[in-house]
């Protein structure tokens, strides 16, 4: 298992090596937004009207592999607590994401992300009576 682990560590600095800093500060950011550590304003609008649809605010990761007409937004509302979105998109309606606070991200230090969850299955036991 060690070896392993070794291995992965030593492929990850090979690809580190030949990032720019740019690529992986947003990256990090990326991993932050998507970890719910990043405030964002995500607003919908009317490219033919200007005029805004809908706007949302707080700590909100953007769909990932929607397809073209679909955009999901998932907020952390509270401690565990969560909401999702389900936007659909069209040749007139778009939208964009702004990060409203700046991120302390370190250009040297590449984030990679266990969730624990979603490597050990959630075991529910029961006791015998």
């Amino acid at each position: 298992m060690k070896k392993k682990l070794l291995v992965l560590l030593i492929a990850v600095m090979a690809v580190m090596a030949g990032c720019r800093e740019a690529d992986t500060v947003s990256h990090n950011i990326s991993k932050s937004s998507d970890s719910f550590e990043v405030q964002r304003r995500i607003v919908f609008f009317n490219g033919i009207t200007d005029k805004y649809l809908l706007t949302v605010e707080g700590l909100c990761a953007l769909g990932n592999g929607d397809n073209d007409l679909r955009m999901t937004v998932t907020c952390k509302v509270g401690k565990n607590e969560y909401k999702k979105h389900y936007l659909g998109l069209s040749d007139n309606v778009s939208f964009f994401a702004e990060q409203l606070e700046p991120n302390k991200e370190d250009p040297f230090r590449y984030k990679i992300l266990f969730r624990p969850e979603n490597i050990i299955p959630d075991i529910e036991l029961q006791t015998s009576k």
